[in-house]
């Protein structure tokens, strides 16, 4: 069913669910602390970079925003920058690993930056352009999908989930469009926290990109 997403007074972009809402239902999504990688601005994808020092101070200032939170469920990805962090913040041991969670498949542009790659190729977008031996876009959407349908489907109302920036971009942007590439638009800090849900009836983007 497509569906329009619109912007609300409070700012909260939505679209109409296409099935019965959960309305007490809230999937904080928490991004993984610095890395060097990420401080750098290279795409980090399956290679397993671990937090920097500055990271786990990040990763560690989450832990009592949500320790004030009750989690029935919290999934994390395997790669070790976001089991760290979880850990860090406090639900380690809450947590299972989701391997669905893992980062953008960046093929040949792995560890490569945006500003370099376009030197190459000008109009150059993770967003929009092939990725040889990689994922694009429509890939994690699909992925970010069936995500989606195990937390809808699993009975679990307060759910945390920790991963990588763009893989959580498209999970937003599936959540209130349907639309992978809508999470261009979507910009997630390291260490930030964000909270999907609904309002009444309407997926919703309750919270985004707030830090500890």
């Amino acid at each position: 069913m497509q569906a329009t997403p619109r912007v609300c007074a409070n700012h909260s972009i939505h679209i109409m669910a296409d099935s019965k809402p959960h309305d007490s239902m809230h999937i904080w999504l928490i991004r993984h602390g610095e890395t060097e990688w990420s401080k750098s601005g290279q795409h980090t994808g399956s290679t397993d970079i671990p937090l920097t020092d500055e990271g786990r101070k990040q990763a560690s200032a989450l832990a009592p925003v949500l320790a004030a939170q009750s989690f029935d469920l919290v999934l994390t990805s395997p790669m070790s920058r976001a089991r760290e962090t979880c850990k860090l913040a406090g639900l380690g041991d809450q947590a299972e690993v989701e391997p669905s969670l893992h980062e953008w498949d960046y093929g040949i542009y792995e560890g490569r930056k945006t500003v370099d790659i376009r030197q190459e190729i000008p109009d150059w977008s993770v967003w929009t352009s092939p990725m040889p031996q990689g994922e694009i876009a429509a890939d994690i959407g699909r992925r970010a999908q069936s995500v989606i349908d195990r937390l809808t489907g699993s009975g679990k109302t307060h759910i945390a989930i920790f991963s990588h920036a763009h893989f959580l971009r498209v999970l937003a942007a599936q959540w209130v469009t349907g639309t992978a590439t809508f999470g261009a638009h979507l910009v997630l800090d390291t260490a930030s926290m964000s909270v999907l849900g609904f309002e009444r009836d309407t997926r919703a983007i309750i919270k985004w990109n707030l830090r500890a």
